[in-house]
């Protein structure tokens, strides 16, 4: 039901997030007495309180007729943070241009830190970030964590 819930709404918003540039970064729905629906969305130009306003009342509107969420809940609409850790790999070039750090699990050339700037994810899903030395090519699979840095 939950992951139901979650791709209904994503079906919902991207047209919606189309129309004005936005991207959507993550869609969480937190069950409780007052479950929670939790949509993050990013404007590469920046983030804006009113691009939030804006996507909760056209997505509180949309979820109101279509009647997915079977009863009340708590509808928050939030930029992902400055400083957010990447959950899926469309993230790593949604973000590319942004300064990153990442854990691998396994050593690349005896380290496994590095920080740089993001280049993006390759076809072969190997993660490129361009450290102050050389530029490096993480395996997705190597990576263990990987989070924004404030520029």
């Amino acid at each position: 039901m939950e992951g139901n819930i979650i791709e209904k709404v994503k079906e919902l918003l991207l047209p919606l997030l189309e129309e004005k540039g936005l991207k959507l970064v993550d869609v969480e729905y937190i069950k409780g007495s007052k479950p929670i629906l939790r949509i993050y969305i990013y404007n590469p130009e920046g983030t804006s309180i009113d691009d939030c306003e804006w996507v909760s009342r056209r997505i509180g509107a949309l979820l109101d007729i279509e009647d997915i969420i079977p009863n009340s809940y708590i509808l928050e609409v939030s930029s992902p943070g400055l400083d957010r850790k990447l959950k899926n790999k469309e993230e790593y070039n949604l973000f590319k241009g942004r300064n990153i750090k990442i854990k691998t699990k396994e050593p690349i050339d005896d380290e496994k830190i590095f920080k740089g700037n993001l280049k993006g994810i390759k076809e072969n899903d190997n993660v490129e970030i361009e450290t102050d030395e050389k530029t490096v090519e993480i395996p997705y699979e190597n990576i263990s964590q990987a989070q924004l840095q404030i520029d």
